[in-house]
């Protein structure tokens, strides 16, 4: 392609935004166009494609069904956990999913009710998302096996006339029952569901609830498939929750019309995909990356997606994410950091990345966390195909920057995730909303509007979504993010917006100093807090996980991470400490939960975050902090 096509592409997306996601559009089928691509009529309650009518659904399944091309394999279920993999075409995938929403109907399920999907990675449970679309219902699905206070939360605020669930689901080795903390959820919830439908899985069996809970095979034998039913392109598609800074979870509305556009354009212009091909994106539909690139933007877009119930190590080992792109003639990955983190500290020199045919593999996609520089290198040289970095968050559904591949493939700038993607008009301000210059660490906003996919609102809480996003910044959506923007246009995102520590007056991110720490050579993860002082007000300290086999004495390597942080950012940085620790505490999803750990080195007391993977990690980490006298006021 000739030089400049994304930023020809780019420039149009912000100046003429109509025109630009009018021919996106296209690449939909609609029941009826739209009378107005953006909808500005009630700021900030921006809307696209009103007037429009489609199906989400039927652009998934039925259309390509229609097009000759029922015979392609639409979805893979790979689960090293149960020793299981098993392939749906397009056209068997129409009629499963016809028959789930036969299933949901039967139950009283409408077009606008809601329905809670609380599952594991089954392919049933992404046939339920479809089935909802199908019929107008509107899903949220909530990640299996989440702690059921947080679960009731949801359901009262989603107020659903039916949850689906199973009897459990694999965490590695380990099987979680699901009943006992569904049936806590609902107890513990004001608002009751009329039933639940439950599938038994051979792991476990569920102990079903008479009058309320019903079997999934009995229910699903007794359904008579359906057909689509056209929505507005503004109705919700679906509600995602994300933890809210008040302890009550703000639930994300994503509307039919401009996330299937987004979703559509995303699959060949940021990862360069051809329909027919294999996409995967190693995550949990509990999660936005499962909702848009495990089952909507590669059904979308005709390709062949992956449902994975594994771990990036441990099922059976380091090698799990070759074997399956080799296995499965995977084109574009897309995972979180944290799983090539756990990779390269289990296989350091990826002895087993030679074991597999990756020949046909072309790139590598990041996100979910910020990318240390070394992993992106480790990754590189091992693989030898672009790894790209890209920034988005659970509310814009897709990239808010990215290398768009299939536009223009840019040069890769380690530590950065390239240039804001088209639609989004970002800026980097200080606290008055300023314009700072380039170079200078300040908040990520994004001007007004946000392009189709993202969110327009919570979830009955028009009021919510003002006061957590736009208040702050009139006219900008505040993305709670910092960084920079270099001379070529680069974005930068060094930290959460909380994670910008203050040092003596001098403001500093913690996302630098993690750089450095990570390019130590036994360093395998790293994260670094700001903690209470009472000289200068927070000082940086570093959690450190070594890689396998490493044998040297800590104290050392603890001395050469504070000379590294010395040399490379310098003494303001007031970097002394550090602790080695065998692992870091995180979401489920892969983020490090460095507030947590900040709460604890403080002495605050905190909640259990409901997405932690291990709580056990967090006695570790206080252990940890413990021994070099954190929090101060338990030391004498």
């Amino acid at each position: 392609m000739t030089q400049g096509t994304f930023d020809a592409a780019y420039q149009q997306s912000i100046r003429d935004p109509n025109t630009f996601w009018a021919h996106a559009a296209e690449g939909i089928h609609w029941e009826r166009k739209w009378d107005r691509v953006l909808d500005d009529s009630r700021k900030p309650f921006y809307r696209w494609f009103t007037g429009g009518v489609l199906n989400t659904c039927y652009n998934m399944v039925d259309r390509h069904v229609k097009a000759g091309r029922g015979d392609q394999v639409a979805l893979i279920y790979d689960s090293p956990v149960t020793d299981t993999v098993k392939k749906f075409t397009y056209r068997e995938m129409l009629d499963e999913v016809a028959h789930l929403a036969g299933m949901l109907r039967r139950q009283g399920v409408a077009k606008g009710d809601r329905v809670i999907i609380y599952m594991p990675m089954v392919p049933e449970a992404l046939m339920a998302m479809l089935a909802c679309a199908r019929i107008g219902a509107i899903h949220s699905v909530v990640f299996g096996g989440f702690a059921p206070r947080e679960l009731a939360t949801r359901i009262n605020d989603a107020e659903p006339k039916l949850i689906l669930s199973a009897s459990c689901g694999i965490e590695g080795k380990r099987v979680i029952p699901y009943k006992p903390l569904l049936d806590e959820a609902i107890q513990l919830a004001k608002h009751k569901p009329q039933h639940c439908i439950v599938l038994q899985r051979p792991q476990a069996q569920a102990t079903l609830l008479a009058g309320r809970d019903l079997d999934w095979q009995a229910a699903r034998a007794d359904a008579q498939p359906v057909d689509c039913v056209p929505v507005a392109a503004t109705d919700p598609l679906y509600i995602l929750y994300t933890s809210g800074t008040t302890g009550v979870p703000k639930g994300v509305v994503r509307d039919h019309g401009g996330h299937a556009v987004a979703m559509h354009w995303t699959m060949k212009n940021i990862y360069n995909m051809q329909p027919g091909e294999v996409y995967w994106a190693a995550s949990d539909i509990g999660w936005v990356v499962g909702h848009s690139y495990i089952v909507y933007a590669p059904l979308l877009y005709g390709c062949t997606t992956i449902l994975y119930e594994g771990k990036p190590v441990g099922t059976p080992d380091p090698g799990a994410f070759w074997r399956v792109i080799n296995q499965h003639n995977v084109k574009v990955l897309f995972t979180a950091p944290t799983a090539f983190r756990a990779i390269k500290r289990e296989d350091p020199e990826g002895n087993y990345i030679k074991k597999y045919d990756l020949s046909g593999f072309r790139a590598l996609f990041l996100a979910g966390e910020r990318c240390d520089p070394d992993t992106l290198h480790w990754a590189q040289q091992r693989l030898g195909v672009p790894v790209i970095d890209h920034w988005w968050q659970t509310e814009t559904a897709w990239a808010i920057a990215g290398n768009c591949t299939g536009i223009e493939l840019l040069p890769v700038k380690p530590g950065s995730p390239t240039k804001a993607a088209p639609g989004y008009d970002v800026h980097i301000v200080d606290e008055t909303g300023q314009e700072l210059p380039n170079g200078k660490i300040g908040s990520i906003v994004v001007k007004l509007p946000l392009p189709p996919g993202c969110l327009p609102t919570l979830w009955n809480n028009d009021e919510g979504f003002v006061e957590s996003y736009l208040r702050e910044f009139p006219s900008y959506y505040k993305t709670a993010d910092a960084g920079y923007r270099d001379d070529d246009g680069y974005l930068y995102i060094m930290a959460r917006t909380d994670d910008i520590i203050n040092v003596a007056g001098h403001r500093l991110s913690t996302g630098g100093m993690e750089e450095v720490l990570a390019a130590h050579k036994d360093v395998a993860e790293c994260a670094v807090i700001g903690v209470a002082d009472d000289l200068k007000g927070e000082i940086p300290f570093g959690f450190v996980v070594l890689k396998a086999g490493v044998k040297r004495s800590y104290d050392d390597i603890v001395k050469e991470l504070v000379q590294m942080v010395r040399d490379k950012i310098g003494p303001v940085a007031a970097f002394k400490s550090a602790v080695v620790v065998d692992r870091l505490p995180k979401t489920r999803s892969g983020k490090i939960l460095r507030g947590t750990m900040k709460k604890i080195a403080d002495g605050n007391e905190f909640r259990m975050p409901a997405t932690i993977d291990d709580p056990a990690i967090l006695d570790e980490i206080t252990t940890a902090l413990g021994k070099v006298g954190y929090p101060k006021s338990n030391v004498e």
